[in-house]
C-alpha cells in the first residue's frame, strides 16, 4: 500500500512534502484497518482521492493515464503476432488463457515499471506451466453456456483479453460474453473508456461494474452488474484485485 502511494504520489506530480502526507495519511488507513472491516481496495481508493485533492486536479482525473495508454498500445503493437500464434496452435483455447494470463503481466500498479518487454514477457510465459490448470472444466462449462462474464483488469492486458474473447466467439458462437471494467480510474485497471479505445465494445457488449476499486467488492457494484453477475453461466474473473 505505501509503495503504491509512493507510486500514485510521483505520477500525479506532487510535492515531497504533499507525498509525505499521503504516506501519513496511509499509515492512519492501515492503522484503522486493523479494528474495522476494511479491504485494501477501499484503501486504496481513500489514497488515490487523496492525492487527487493535493494535486489540484479534478476528482475524475485518471493518475495513471499515461501509463494505461502507453500500456495499450505496447499491446496492441504484438496483436497480429499473437493472432498468428493462436492460428498456429492446435488448442486455440489453451493459447488463448496463455496469451490472457501473460497480459497480466503488463501490470504497471503492481510492478511499479513504466516499461516493459512484451516479446519477452510472452516468451516467458509459453515456458512456464500453471499450478493450477482448470482448462477442462472450462471448456466443458463453456460447451453448454449461454453467458460468460469476464471481468477484467488491468490496461494493457485487456488487449489480450480481447484476442482471448475472439477465440472463444469462434468455438462457441451461441455463448454470449459480457466483459465488466471499473467505473472510475483506479492504478491502471481498465475503464470503459479505456476498453473503447481498443476497440472491445465492437466484439463483445461491454459494461461498467460499477466499482471504484481496483477490484470488484460485489455489493458495491451496480443493479446491472450483479444482475449479470446471478444469470452468467460462468464467471472468468482476471488478476489480484479480484481474486481478494
Amino acid at each position: 500500500v505505501l509503495g503504491q502511494a509512493r507510486a500514485a504520489s510521483r505520477l500525479a506530480g506532487i510535492t515531497t512534502e504533499q507525498e509525505g502526507e499521503v504516506l501519513s495519511f496511509a499509515e492512519k488507513w492501515l492503522e484503522k484497518s486493523k479494528t474495522e472491516p476494511l479491504l485494501v481496495q477501499h484503501i486504496i481508493r481513500h489514497l488515490e482521492d487523496e492525492i487527487i485533492r493535493l494535486s489540484g486536479k479534478s476528482p475524475e482525473f485518471d493518475i495513471y493515464g499515461d501509463v494505461k495508454r502507453r500500456s495499450n498500445q505496447s499491446a496492441l503493437a504484438y496483436v497480429d503476432q499473437c493472432r498468428r500464434k493462436i492460428a498456429a496452435g492446435t488448442d486455440p483455447v489453451a493459447v488463448g488463457i496463455q496469451m490472457a494470463a501473460a497480459g497480466n503481466i503488463i501490470d504497471f500498479g503492481a510492478r511499479g515499471r513504466t516499461a516493459i518487454d512484451v516479446e519477452k514477457e510472452l516468451e516467458c510465459l509459453t515456458e512456464t506451466a500453471f499450478s493450477r490448470y482448470d482448462i477442462d472444466s472450462f471448456q466443458n462449462e463453456l460447451e453448454s453456456a449461454s453467458i460468460l462474464l469476464y471481468i477484467c483488469d488491468n490496461c494493457g492486458e485487456i488487449v489480450f483479453d480481447m484476442l482471448f474473447m475472439e477465440q472463444l466467439k469462434q468455438l462457441f458462437p451461441n455463448l454470449e460474453i459480457i466483459a465488466a471494467f471499473r467505473q472510475r480510474p483506479t492504478i491502471n485497471d481498465a475503464t470503459l473508456v479505456d476498453a473503447h479505445e481498443i476497440g472491445l465494445d465492437k466484439l463483445v457488449r461491454t459494461i461498467s461494474s460499477g466499482s471504484v476499486y481496483p477490484g470488484t467488492i460485489l455489493e458495491e457494484t451496480t443493479d446491472e452488474f450483479r444482475n449479470v453477475f446471478n444469470a452468467a453461466d460462468v464467471i472468468l474473473a482476471k488478476g489480484q484485485g479480484n481474486f481478494e
